[in-house]
């Protein structure tokens, strides 16, 4: 261990007096064990914590099973016949996005809400921090309104009394009880539901009728919590035979359908891991491009050092003292680039999730964690090992008696024959990297080249909260929507606006069932045909710069007094009606009960991105035009 700090000691000396050296050869480790330690920070948080809930691998997402899509959203009767059958799982939660206004609490505020089944926080193991959760007989018709409410908005609102819990709030004009709230460390990442929820409500009290009807999922999924002892095939198993079973019993509802089972760590990560992998190995090359460069300079400097290494083996020092030595030196200038690319990997990550808070899944866990840090360890050692090999290696075989007789150019041609090699290993390495990166460049410049089929720049979209309702009647609610539009027209700057529902370019889908007139109606539901649906006002095209293939689009004149009319996209024209014209001809929307004529055919929204070169018949676009709407956009 002496003989060790000595050569710490004197590595430390060598290293500061050739301080030009030492600072090229730490700054170009930095950067590259910086790129590596942050991109595995992203990797940590994203792929291998578990996620923050109690045995998380027993976490399930479940979704409805179609013959157009595997993760469809569940009916709510299914749901609750999900739950009463099933055998493998110790509960089973459902849950769905939507908004509600907060008033009485200073202004109005549209607040970020879950509807949650009373199993939700149970089956993820969360506990309120105040308070308690749902019970069963409140999450049902008829129960009275309670609420759980986020650690944020008791903070922001209530200034985090002690007292909140049995304090009323008024959300969209009706009176809820407060009865706990949820930790500021609780989160979640699921479909239809936004991570950042102010208030959760339970969804069994929602009184629209249409989510009591089996052929409807509104956007509601679910998550199970698996018993002990069943695994996954189990489950999912058991729970093919409860769709099969409810296809018996709702033939014409629940035919060809079944459930998708998916770990919630899965579901959570989506389809992230492959890019993640490409990445850590481009800046693995990067690092290894680093190890080069420090490699060579070390080789130079061993040249001028020979002597040095040749005087101290003919005193008695071995072949592997002086190895030891060098590798010292280059694991000291290893740990020395490894801190301050944990300082540099700190600062890129914290940047990139502020600039880019959306692009990750889990995004809330990045962090220089124990097992980041230890990884930055690891690696500023083993770089350090690495680049320091072919220098301590050159140095133990070298020839003291040659060197000293010439004077320490005795290896100058070894030297330099190692230095030929690691330069064509760098140039190896870079031109991978190069070709990667044109390649991507080359991507990147086709996406923007894409048309998503509609013109995204200038274009506001926003929801509105009322701190009273806009209307007692129908007709007083279209009267309200209409002088707000008008009054959103006239402001300075607004060329166009359309109030709008139902799907959303490249963030939200909503579905009809359908079946073109001259065709019997289907027998069930899953033997319709699906269709994505816009609800829009006449000037939609104009706001989103849509064009208009043929006919027309909506007008004024298409009102809640006239006959029903929709708007196809070519892709829906394409797909059922083939080379017939579709102007003029009629299709059927089974859950509006409406018989619609096409007037027009516009062009096709790329829905879910722009790589979606090719998109499957079943993702289509029927827009049309509906008064009573919550949505405005404008340009």
């Amino acid at each position: 261990m002496r003989t060790f700090w000595r050569d710490i000691r004197y590595g430390f000396r060598m290293l500061l007096k050739n301080r030009a050296f030492s600072i090229v050869a730490i700054i170009t480790l930095a950067l590259g064990i910086g790129a590596n330690t942050a991109l595995f920070s992203v990797i940590n948080g994203v792929l291998l914590n578990p996620l923050p809930y109690p045995e998380a691998d027993r976490l399930i997402a479940l979704y409805s099973k179609t013959a157009d899509f595997s993760r469809s959203s569940i009916s709510y009767p299914n749901f609750l016949d999900w739950q009463r059958e099933n055998k493998s799982f110790a509960g089973l939660a459902a849950y769905r996005g939507d908004s509600l206004n907060l008033t009485g609490q200073g202004e109005a505020e549209r607040l970020r809400t879950a509807m949650v089944s009373w199993s939700f926080f149970p089956v993820l193991g969360v506990n309120p921090a105040l308070g308690r959760n749902f019970t069963e007989e409140e999450d049902k018709l008829g129960a009275g309104p309670v609420v759980l409410i986020s650690d944020a908005l008791w903070h922001r609102k209530f200034q985090g009394a002690q007292d909140i819990v049995g304090k009323s709030i008024s959300l969209n004009a009706k009176l809820y009880t407060i009865v706990g709230v949820i930790p500021g460390t609780f989160h979640f990442e699921g479909n239809n539901y936004n991570p950042k929820t102010d208030v959760f409500v339970p969804i069994g009290q929602w009184d629209e009728k249409i989510f009591q009807d089996r052929r409807v999922g509104m956007g509601m999924d679910a998550i199970g919590r698996l018993k002990t002892g069943v695994n996954f095939n189990q489950a999912n198993s058991e729970m093919a035979g409860i769709a099969s079973h409810l296809a018996e019993l709702y033939p014409d509802t629940n035919k060809n359908s079944g459930v998708t089972l998916v770990p919630l760590k899965q579901n959570t990560v989506g389809e992230i891991q492959p890019y993640l992998l490409v990445l850590l190995v481009a800046v693995g090359f990067v690092l290894l491009i680093a190890c080069a460069n420090v490699a060579n300079l070390l080789l130079a400097r061993a040249m001028g050092r020979t002597r040095e290494f040749a005087i101290r083996t003919a005193l008695g020092a071995s072949p592997l003292r002086m190895a030891r030595q060098v590798l010292t030196e280059s694991v000291l200038l290893g740990l020395a680039g490894g801190s301050i690319g944990v300082v540099i990997a700190s600062w890129g990550t914290q940047a990139a999730i502020k600039a880019l808070p959306d692009a990750l899944p889990r995004a809330h866990e990045i962090y220089l964690s124990g097992r980041v840090l230890g990884f930055a360890l690891v690696t500023s050692v083993l770089t350090g090992l690495a680049f320091g090999l072919i220098p301590a290696l050159k140095t133990a075989s070298g020839d003291v008696h040659e060197t000293l007789k010439e004077g320490g150019r005795g290896m100058s041609g070894s030297r330099h024959r190692a230095q030929s090699t690691i330069v064509v290993l760098e140039m190896a390495v870079a031109l991978v990297l190069l070709v990667g990166a044109g390649l991507m460049t080359r991507s990147l410049s086709k996406l923007w080249e894409v048309d998503p089929g509609f013109d995204p720049r200038n274009v506001l979209s926003f929801n509105l909260a009322s701190a009273q309702p806009l209307g007692d009647t129908p007709s007083a609610t279209r009267a309200a929507f209409r002088r707000l539009h008008d009054s959103l027209a006239a402001t300075p700057g607004v060329r166009s606006i359309s109030l709008s529902v139902g799907s959303s370019p490249m963030s939200g889908d909503s579905e009809l069932p359908l079946w073109l007139e001259g065709e019997p109606k289907p027998a069930s539901m899953s033997e319709m045909k699906m269709s994505l649906f816009y609800m829009t006002q006449p000037d939609y095209l104009n706001v989103m710069k849509i064009p208009l293939k043929r006919g027309r689009y909506l007008t004024e004149a298409d009102n809640e007094k006239s006959s029903f009319v929709v708007v196809i996209d070519e892709e829906f024209a394409k797909r059922f009606f083939g080379a017939t014209d579709p102007l003029g001809k009629h299709i059927n929307l089974d859950l509006l009960n409406k018989n619609a004529e096409i007037v027009g055919i516009v062009g096709h929204i790329k829905q879910w991105g722009l790589e979606k070169i090719r998109t499957p018949w079943c993702k289509r676009s029927v827009i049309w035009l509906w008064r009573k709407l919550p949505m405005k956009s404008c340009r």
